[in-house]
């Protein structure tokens, strides 16, 4: 099987990795890919918003199937795209993907299938916002209605930096921003691979969104990860497709826009039990640098299963023992504008550490060869071990031998269980 992956992220890179474990694929390309996935696979240099280019890239090395990585070109329709060319595709249609694309569609459908979440106000201007402030009260939540990266959400006490926030979101064409009471408790990520009926639960991690040490500073994408949860309730992967993932599949299925691809359930775990903060529509970077490191069942032959409409027949998964952890390099100045240019050093080393391994996010080469940041996040130093404090240790010994100036990462990520 040869196998396309749209994107140019550690999530990708993460992905092709996975799919190089499988002993049915063939080969695996990536478009536009970066420095790090170039020294795994063929890259392209193809923008993955454009559906005619991926589509022409997919037909050019006769792939059989479509991997999208990122939100955006899913909720422009790109797999619908792949679909239409007859390429078995791993991602939901633009139609699905609004369960991503817009948090008050999300609400909308979360209502029509019982699924609990938390009380939101859907606002189109400042009246709305100071209404929503008024009736949910402190810490507010903020979140744009759009696609924001992973950081369209403000969680603050401050009354004046979230109306601030909703202003912004509202400046753009069709602004429109959720409010919604906060939702107190640990959050956990759990992947369900979907093709659309059949619901196959990947296993949770935990991600940190906050810039800073002790979940202080501002969200971002993600600044690290780990896997599995062992404080999570017994049975929790069980009430999630029960109670969340399966409801929304079949209310999907129902309005004739069914989901198939991966839906990517963001909980907390509140004193009145789960709630759901926000879906995806693909698999969530950092998550999957750890996610899919303890899987053991080859990925290839899921994600095809999922995209052909085959998954009830899937085998049952096989998850390594072990935990895996990841901590992200971030650029200097991120999640503002990210610095970029810099020349990393030390990664041959970080990977010569037992058990670990750098993924890349934000890089290039320059004309000299080096590896040089080229994002926000820039790599994923991810590592494996008998617990999560053995992980932990490999993955910031790997860290420690990287070098790019003004860099910064969390020196906390699964210190506290």
């Amino acid at each position: 099987m040869k196998v396309l992956v749209v994107g140019s992220g550690a999530r990708e890179h993460a992905i092709v990795r996975a799919l190089l474990r499988d002993p049915s694929v063939t080969s695996v390309a990536a478009a536009p890919g970066n420095a790090g996935i170039a020294d795994d696979a063929a890259v392209y240099a193809v923008v993955a918003t454009e559906a005619a280019e991926v589509v022409a890239l997919a037909q050019q090395l006769n792939v059989d199937l479509v991997v999208i990585g990122p939100e955006a070109p899913l909720v422009l329709g790109v797999a619908d795209a792949v679909r239409a060319a007859g390429i078995a595709c791993f991602g939901p249609s633009a139609a699905a993907a609004r369960l991503e694309g817009s948090k008050a569609f999300a609400k909308e459908v979360m209502a029509a299938a019982g699924v609990p979440t938390a009380a939101a106000a859907v606002c189109t201007n400042s009246d709305d916002v100071v209404a929503a402030f008024e009736k949910f009260g402190p810490p507010y939540v903020v979140k744009d209605d759009g696609l924001a990266a992973g950081k369209g959400v403000v969680v603050t006490n401050d009354r004046a930096t979230a109306l601030t926030h909703a202003m912004t979101c509202f400046e753009r064409l069709g602004g429109r921003v959720v409010v919604e009471e906060f939702l107190d408790g640990p959050e956990i990520s759990l992947f369900l691979v979907t093709d659309g009926v059949t619901v196959l639960p990947l296993q949770p991690a935990q991600d940190f969104k906050r810039l800073g040490d002790g979940d202080t500073g501002p969200n971002t994408g993600g600044m690290g990860a780990y896997s599995p949860l062992p404080w999570a309730p017994d049975g929790l992967v069980d009430v999630v497709v029960e109670a969340i993932a399966q409801p929304v599949i079949d209310e999907l299925a129902r309005r004739g826009t069914p989901f198939s691809g991966l839906l990517y359930a963001g909980l907390a775990l509140t004193n009145r039990g789960l709630r759901v903060v926000e879906f995806n529509a693909r698999f969530g970077d950092p998550e999957t640098q750890v996610v899919l490191t303890r899987l053991r069942t080859p990925l290839g032959g899921l994600l095809y299963a999922a995209a052909t409409g085959d998954l009830a027949e899937h085998m049952p998964l096989v998850w390594s023992g072990e935990a895996a952890i990841t901590v992200v390099i971030a650029a200097e100045n991120y999640p503002g504008t990210p610095v970029t240019g810099g020349v990393i050093t030390g990664l041959d080393a970080a990977n010569e550490v037992p058990y670990a391994s750098v993924l890349h996010g934000g890089t290039r080469r320059d004309r000299e060869g080096n590896y040089v940041s080229s994002g926000g996040r820039v790599l994923s130093v991810t590592a494996t071990g008998a617990t999560i404090s053995q992980a932990r240790l490999h993955a910031y010994e790997a860290l420690g031998k990287i070098e790019l100036a003004g860099s910064q990462y969390r020196s906390d990520i699964a210190a506290k269980l």
